[in-house]
C-alpha cells in the first residue's frame, strides 16, 4: 500500500494519448527512441532554459516513413515562429542536423498557462531561483489556476526552502484531486530548480474535469420579453 505512480503514465493508452506516435521494428525501435529523447532534451534546452523563455510545455513526435513530425505546444508561439518564420526554420535545420532526418516542425499554442502543470511547475521554479518566498508563490499559483477554471491543484515543493540548513516539503491544496479516478483530467509535471542553496524539487497535479466533459452553454436571456405562457384549462 502507499505506492504513488505518474498520473500521465497512469491514464496513457486509456483516457490520455501517447507522446510518441510510431511503429517500428525491432532493430530499429532502440534508435527511434534515442532520437525522440534527443530531441525532447534539446528543445528543452534550446527553448525552455535559454531567454527568451519559449515556455514549451510539450513535445509531440510523429513518424512516418522518411519524416518527422514534432508538434510543439507552447504558451509564447510567436518567440519559437519568430519573424515571418525564421526562428522555427532555424530550429528545423538544428533538429535536422542532430538527427539526420527529414522533420516538420508544427506548433500549437496554449491558450491558458495558468492551468498547464508544466508552466506552473516551470514558473515557480524561475521566481524560487529569484529567491522569492515559496509560501506567496504556490499560494498564488493555486488561486490562479482555480481562477482559470481549473477544479482542483496541488503543489508540492521539497528542499532548502527559503535557504534553511535542513530540507523539508511544504504542500499547497485547493479544491479536489482525484487520483484514482481514470475518468479524472488529471495534469502532472516536475520539474527540478537549481538554486544557489540547492535543487528544489516542484511537484504539480491540476484537475480539470472529466474526459469528455463539455461545459454546457445556457441559452442567452431575452429579457424577459418572450415568456411562455402556461396551458389553459
Amino acid at each position: 500500500m502507499g505506492q504513488k505512480c505518474n498520473p500521465i503514465g497512469f491514464r496513457v493508452g486509456i483516457t490520455d494519448g501517447w507522446r510518441s506516435r510510431w511503429y517500428a521494428p525491432k532493430a530499429a525501435f532502440g534508435t527511434f527512441l534515442v532520437e525522440d529523447e534527443r530531441i525532447r532534451r534539446f528543445i528543452d534546452r534550446e527553448l525552455n532554459q535559454k531567454p527568451p523563455f519559449a515556455g514549451v510545455s510539450r513535445v509531440e513526435i510523429e513518424r512516418t516513413r522518411d519524416d518527422v513530425k514534432v508538434i510543439l505546444h507552447t504558451a509564447r508561439p510567436g518567440v519559437v515562429i519568430g519573424a515571418k518564420g525564421a526562428e522555427v526554420d532555424k530550429l528545423r535545420e538544428r533538429l535536422e542536423d542532430l538527427i539526420e532526418r527529414r522533420i516538420n516542425v508544427s506548433i500549437n499554442e496554449i491558450r491558458n498557462p495558468d492551468i498547464d502543470a508544466q508552466l506552473v511547475a516551470a514558473n515557480i521554479g524561475e521566481q524560487l531561483k529569484k529567491r522569492s518566498s515559496f509560501r506567496r508563490i504556490m499560494k498564488q499559483k493555486c488561486e490562479a489556476a482555480m481562477a482559470a477554471g481549473a477544479k482542483g491543484v496541488k503543489i508540492i515543493c521539497s528542499g532548502r526552502l527559503g535557504g534553511a540548513e535542513m530540507a523539508r516539503t511544504e504542500k499547497q491544496m485547493l479544491g479536489s484531486i482525484p487520483l484514482q479516478t481514470l475518468q479524472a483530467n488529471v495534469d502532472y509535471a516536475v520539474v527540478h530548480a537549481v538554486t544557489k542553496v540547492g535543487t528544489i524539487g516542484i511537484k504539480v497535479w491540476i484537475y480539470k474535469g472529466m474526459f469528455g466533459e463539455e461545459e454546457i452553454k445556457r441559452p442567452e436571456s431575452d429579457g424577459g420579453r418572450f415568456r411562455r405562457r402556461g396551458r389553459r384549462f
